[in-house]
């Protein structure tokens, strides 16, 4: 066996925040990670993966222990470079990463540092931006792009570093499903074809499954280690870990349960279809195949229209030679009391949208009425309007500025010019809405929490004025798998109570649970409505626009183009796909059914 390109040995590492106690972020890790491998590091928000991703760099230093790449000691500063050289880094957060005015030029950055002869430049930075499908951008500003455009600029700045470790730490969080398998197929055929180590830190199960390797990280440490199948065959205790597993082995999971036999540690959705092949029979009665109607998304009856968005063009930098249109033409309304979804690719507009509806943009064509407001109206109480209707950035995070918690919520009211008691009181109750005890974190220093809990401090800072409307842009992009579920328990809470919601997301799964109707943007402008269950049984449709469909739903759909089942409604979760099988198949005589091969 060839030697480790990654060793770590007994890794230790403490963080010393200002004015505080040191933290321990990791405690004892020892791995090996080979020439070649593909590794997927799962782990909730706080478990140490981006500090360990770190020392592969060195970007940081252990505290206790060694980190070696190649034979080098991350310790040893004469090796920082060579070091860096051969392992190139994507962070979570693109802005962070970004230093030039041209998409190009950023992407040479990395090269040109490197000494790269310039002919090669230029055909490494070709290469890499049609690698990421960013080629017809690069004459733009990157402050220009949307979030997941910039994240394709940073991989394509890496990637033309020519690295032999690729990490990329929760690099395809902001990007779109398409964007998202485009960057995977990438970062694949490079380990594949050229070679390329890939250590991949991720919160998405589906995309760790494509791995031959998955670590789960928690409290600091390494919990579990091994391949795919071996990890999340484990479901108690990746639960146990606030970790998931993918829904198709949520499937296989209640299909083994109703047929002892069946496979419970299927992965993906040709596995689900072989095997359902190989061990399921249709019902002997044609007429009991077909599937029965699933249950409709429970909503409240709506009440009047809220937000009514009519041929709604927006162009930045409008009326200089740097003018790009953002939209063309987005027409979408939200009735009282709805909870609505828009997605749509990486750079089709959504973000440009949702910022209209609270006048953080004003329409240059088309109208915007919301709460009963004509947004074109240029007298129109603007501030008033911004109470009623709350926006949480792609990055909430960034709309923190205050150095304690408290304070922090307490921005809003303050400029109410409430009393100091009312603005208490409305603190107190946003704060416990989502899950942070007032008397725990009003005195916690801000920027000392994790992504996690600052994600909800930024949601009560914005819910400590008390909105009609609350509007998310990738709400949950970042967060693991239960911060995910806590944050939309919060959210549904909220509705429960009255506040509209207004989603933008990437999330199929999340979306197709709690929306009561989703609007489909492409290229800026308004393509596809309806419900959930209407809009995702367009799955061929929502492919070509660069969009999914929730895993479980591709995997019914996936059994129906195989004949497997009949025709009918999409199934949007794993209970609905399972009465689906259930309708459809009886158990065959003996099921004696081995695992399916990876």
């Amino acid at each position: 066996m060839p030697a480790p390109i990654i060793r770590v040995e007994d890794l230790g590492y403490s963080y010393t925040p200002e004015n505080g106690q040191p933290v321990r972020a990791l405690q004892g890790v020892s791995l090996a990670i080979q020439p070649g491998e593909y590794v997927a590091i799962l782990g909730h928000n706080g478990s140490g993966k981006s500090t360990l991703a770190r020392h592969f760099n060195a970007l940081l230093r252990p505290s206790t222990g060694r980190v070696w790449v190649k034979d080098w000691d991350t310790q040893d500063l004469a090796r920082v470079l060579d070091i860096r050289s051969t392992v190139g880094m994507v962070f979570q957060n693109p802005d962070n990463q970004m230093v030039a005015t041209i998409v190009e030029e950023d992407v040479a950055f990395g090269p040109e540092n490197l000494a790269v002869p310039r002919a090669e430049l230029l055909e490494r930075v070709a290469w890499s931006l049609e690698q990421v499908g960013m080629s017809a951008f690069r004459q733009r500003a990157p402050h220009l792009l949307s979030g997941g455009q910039k994240q394709r600029i940073c991989i394509a700045g890496v990637l033309a570093m020519k690295p032999e470790v690729l990490v990329l730490d929760e690099a395809t969080a902001m990007l779109d499903p398409l964007g998202r398998r485009e960057v995977l197929d990438v970062v694949q055929r490079l380990n594949r074809e050229q070679g390329v180590t890939v250590v991949a830190i991720t919160h998405h199960m589906e995309e760790a499954v494509e791995a031959g390797r998955v670590l789960v990280m928690s409290q600091g440490a390494i919990a579990l280690d091994g391949t795919p199948r071996e990890v999340f065959s484990q479901v108690e205790r990746l639960q146990a870990l606030q970790m998931d597993v993918p829904q198709v082995t949520q499937l296989a999971g209640r299909l083994s349960r109703q047929w002892p036999g069946f496979p419970a540690d299927l992965l993906t959705s040709a596995e689900l279809t072989a095997t359902v092949r190989e061990h399921l029979m249709p019902r002997a009665a044609p007429a009991a195949r077909a599937a029965p109607p699933l249950p409709a998304a429970s909503k409240t009856e709506p009440a009047e229209t809220i937000i009514d968005v009519r041929g709604l063009g927006h162009d930045y930098m409008q009326g200089t030679p740097l003018a790009v249109t953002g939209i063309r033409s987005i027409s979408l309304d939200v009735r009282r009391g709805e909870i609505v979804g828009l997605i749509g690719h990486t750079g089709c507009g959504k973000s440009t949208a949702i910022q209209h509806l609270n006048g953080l943009y004003r329409p240059q064509r088309g109208t915007v009425r919301v709460l009963g407001q004509d947004l074109s109206n240029p007298k129109i109480d603007i501030r008033a309007l911004r109470r009623r209707v709350g926006l949480l950035f792609q990055s909430p995070e960034a709309q923190l500025f205050e150095q304690y918690v408290g304070d922090d919520v307490a921005y809003g009211p303050r400029n109410l010019k409430l009393s100091r008691e009312d603005v208490r009181v409305r603190v107190r109750r946003a704060m416990e809405a989502v899950g942070l005890g007032f008397e725990a974190f009003k005195d916690r220093i801000t920027f000392s929490l994790s992504g996690g809990q600052m994600r909800r401090v930024a949601l009560a800072g914005v819910l400590a004025l008390e909105p009609e409307v609350l509007v998310l842009d990738e709400p949950t992009a970042g967060l693991d798998p239960q911060g995910r579920r806590q944050l939309y328990e919060t959210l549904l809470a909220l509705h429960a109570g009255g506040l509209t919601l207004v989603i933008v997301s990437h999330n199929m799964e999340e979306l197709a649970q709690v929306c009561q109707r989703l609007f489909v943007l492409d290229h800026g402008q308004s393509v596809m409505s309806g419900t959930p269950a209407e809009v995702f049984a367009q799955a061929a449709e929502l492919r070509r626009l660069g969009l999914g469909v929730p895993a479980v739903t591709a995997a019914v759909d996936d059994l129906r183009q195989a004949g497997l089942l009949p025709p009918g409604p999409a199934a949007l979760t794993v209970a609905q796909a399972e009465t689906t099988l259930q309708s459809a198949f009886s158990a065959a005589p003996a099921l004696g059914a081995q695992p399916v091969a990876a």
